[in-house]
């Protein structure tokens, strides 16, 4: 194992352990409903709130039911449309190179 070696791979597990540690520091607060206050008072977007919200919205899609859920799946930014142009771009570059390893200078001999 040479020096530049032992150099890379002493800053990938520093950066490692720096990741690690600034990682672990910040706190997510995933779904945060709001707070309830000294008093007894509640804050903005509770669970009461949420809850009556949500009913709206199953009360809406259920008088409308020809609006669908709003997610353009045949569309180019839905996930279908989108899911089939990266295919055809990735199709496109990998049958590029599976037609250019036919020929060449290291293709088999004998073979096509």
């Amino acid at each position: 194992m040479c020096m530049n070696s032992r150099t890379i791979l002493a800053v990938g597990l520093a950066a490692v352990v720096v990741m690690g540690y600034y990682g672990t520091s910040s706190v997510a607060f995933a779904q945060y409903m709001g707070n309830v206050g000294p008093g007894g008072e509640t804050g903005q977007n509770t669970i009461e709130e949420a809850l009556r919200i949500q009913a709206e919205r199953v009360r809406v899609a259920e008088n409308n039911p020809g609006s669908g859920s709003g997610t353009p799946y045949l569309d180019a930014s839905g996930v279908l449309g989108a899911s089939i142009i990266a295919g055809a771009v990735f199709g496109g570059i990998a049958a590029a190179f599976f037609v250019r390893a036919r020929s060449g200078k290291y293709a088999a001999m004998g073979r096509g």
